[in-house]
């Protein structure tokens, strides 16, 4: 049996859709259904109630659901484990993060706990948001760090994750400027004539962010889509070239406003996003983590805002 069946089919119990699954997966949905269906053949049983919408697992996929759960846990743990021998590895804490905030965040982040912490050995793994939520729940990564909104919450249970903020980022739209300083495409727009938009990906976290922001808006907006990616680092690029409107971190284009290289396309026009770091609960008796040290000082001192 592939491991990989078993991810697909944990993605699967928690979105109950084959076809945003394929998405967070970065498969084809025939591929995707191939795979779980594979894993029924081991299984000898249907895990999957297709007869229904959401999709719902047989109670015999139940039963494997949680299995897996644990047996992915155990095999990341005995990689942990396996890893740990090495002198090089036993004082790093692994990290699993969006890439925005790998690039954005995390490095002037890490700087900010130099005086008050001290140094900080670090391994970091940039994934989209679902991949970097599955990291943690596999036990491969010591902390997570991610964005929460109220409209894209993570599925994760407090009865067995605990979480501390970092911060708050800004969600706005970007755009290339005139050479008058003018936004080059500006927002609001007509029916009529829309602006080119320059959007995430349906599988991207901030993609369902930005949808909120829209439908939200006081004012329609009238937006045609010409490019998409799940990259914030993408769109950006893409702004800059002036091919368009993208939604883009705050933190990520504090160069570029300073610079004038981008301009708002609707000031007032924004959400607000919490950056947040997870940990599994370690129940009472267990050996701390290498991370124990720093998550203290985090409950002891949080951050101020970003």
């Amino acid at each position: 049996m592939d491991t990989k069946w078993l991810e697909d089919f944990v993605s699967l119990a928690e979105t109950r859709s084959f076809s945003r699954s394929a998405q967070l997966r970065h498969v084809t949905q025939p591929a995707f259904s191939r795979r779980i269906q594979s894993l029924e053949a081991w299984a000898g049983t249907d895990l999957v109630d297709r007869s229904s919408y959401p999709t719902r697992l047989t109670p015999a996929g139940q039963t494997l659901h949680e299995q897996a759960l644990e047996m992915l846990q155990t095999l990341q743990s005995a990689r942990t484990m396996l890893r740990a021998h090495s002198s090089t590895a036993q004082d790093v804490i692994e990290f699993a993060m969006p890439h925005t905030l790998a690039f954005t965040f995390f490095p002037g982040w890490l700087s900010s706990l130099a005086e008050p912490f001290g140094p900080v050995k670090s391994r970091v793994t940039a994934l989209n948001v679902h991949d970097a939520v599955m990291r943690l729940t596999q036990g491969g990564c010591d902390l997570l760090i991610a964005y929460h909104h109220p409209a894209q919450p993570l599925p994760l249970d407090p009865k067995r994750y605990e979480m501390l903020p970092l911060g708050r980022e800004t969600l706005a739209p970007y755009v290339k400027p005139t050479s008058q300083g003018a936004p080059l495409f500006a927002l609001p727009s007509s029916a009529s004539s829309p602006q080119p938009y320059l959007a995430y990906a349906s599988g991207a976290y901030l993609a369902g962010v930005v949808e909120h922001v829209i439908k939200q808006s006081a004012t329609p907006l009238h937006l045609e889509r010409v490019y998409e990616t799940d990259m914030s680092e993408g769109l950006k690029a893409m702004a800059l070239e002036g091919h368009g409107i993208a939604f883009l971190p705050a933190s990520a284009v504090r160069q570029e406003l300073r610079q004038h290289k981008l301009v708002p396309a609707m000031p007032g026009l924004e959400a607000s996003i919490d950056i947040r770091v997870y940990r599994e609960r370690h129940p009472a008796g267990q050996a701390a983590s290498v991370s124990e040290p720093l998550w203290q000082h985090l409950l002891a001192n949080p951050l101020a805002a970003i």
